[in-house]
């Protein structure tokens, strides 16, 4: 059965829905026929971003709001069949300086949701994306679902958190739920004002400003990047199958590079901006994990996902976005 035909018709909320992926979200349900509710709270720097759902604005519904707001979140999660958990603080340079919204967001804001649905909406279907940043430094690569939790900062910590929380509520209340963990996420509608969010994107920016792009120690760490529009469809179709409820997985990508790589990548198809090494700053030496990529064999192996974009396709796509619309992100 097509995604078009088990979405069309349903309720679906989207928290964060006016951000990076969550708009990309919206956006493909949207076209797809279901029923979109999209909350965000417009917090600054956190990548909301009304132009981002241009294509269908006529076609959801927008509530500016906190997921922090116990009151208005059992309201909105009421009769709502999906219920994409995005909205949360999302820099983990950030939670060095100000941990307190990892806290009220992360844990407290993923708690009201689900104390919400455990009250008034039992049945809905939840998907959290969590960040590849909850395994901390890998021991094996690439790394697994199974592979152990170690951490680096209170924005992982808090991630980590939501995600055991979300597992209780599914064990224990039936508040059926999926869990991910997203790697190096990339592509159109990310905010593009800070670099505290997303590596790949800031780097965009800098080539398409002509800029000088840093690149820390020698370039050579290792990571997979993964295009939006793979996160999406991952996100969409892991809910259809009841065996992915309590389950976590992966979204990145078998495509292994590096930070060097990634920014001739860029360099190269925007035709403009330069490289330069720079040495780690104390506080992204603190932060740095090492060599990190995933291995996405269960997903592929629950729901036949895998990506589709590769890192060349994706940049293009992302550099003739910004091209396009960059007077909306800078």
């Amino acid at each position: 059965m097509s995604l078009n035909s088990r979405y069309r018709g349903k309720n679906v909320l989207i928290t964060g829905g006016l951000g990076f992926i969550g708009s990309n979200t919206a956006i493909k349900l949207a076209k797809i026929g279901a029923r979109v509710t999209i909350v965000d709270s417009m917090i600054p720097e956190y990548g909301g971003n009304i132009f981002n759902i241009a294509p269908v604005e006529k076609k959801v519904k927008i509530n500016f709001c906190d997921i922090t707001d116990k009151n208005a979140m059992e309201w909105i999660v009421k009769d709502q069949h999906y219920i994409f958990h995005l909205a949360g603080q999302v820099s983990h340079i950030m939670s060095y300086t100000n941990p307190y919204n990892d806290i009220e967001y992360n844990i407290t804001g993923t708690v009201i949701i689900l104390e919400a649905c455990r009250k008034y909406n039992p049945k809905a279907k939840i998907i959290y994306t969590g960040t590849r940043g909850q395994y901390g430094p890998s021991t094996k690569l690439p790394v697994s679902e199974k592979a152990h939790t170690n951490p680096k900062g209170l924005y992982e910590i808090t991630n980590l958190t939501a995600e055991k929380i979300l597992e209780v509520y599914n064990n224990n209340h039936g508040i059926n739920s999926v869990l991910t963990r997203i790697t190096n996420v990339y592509g159109p509608r990310s905010q593009m004002k800070t670099d505290k969010y997303g590596v790949a994107n800031w780097f965009v920016r800098l080539a398409l400003d002509d800029g000088t792009i840093p690149i820390f120690g020698s370039g050579t760490i290792k990571r997979d990047f993964v295009y939006i529009d793979d996160v999406v469809n991952a996100l969409l179709k892991l809910p259809l199958s009841k065996k992915c409820f309590g389950q976590i997985f992966n979204i990145g990508h078998r495509e292994v590079s590096n930070f060097k790589e990634l920014a001739e990548k860029i360099v190269r198809i925007a035709g403009r901006g330069r490289i330069q090494y720079t040495p780690f700053s104390e506080e992204r030496k603190k932060q740095e994990p090492g060599d990190f990529y995933s291995d996405i064999r269960k997903i592929k192996k629950y729901i036949s996902w895998e990506p589709k974009i590769s890192l060349d396709d994706g940049l293009k796509n992302t550099i003739d976005y910004y091209n396009k619309h960059k007077q909306y992100y800078w």
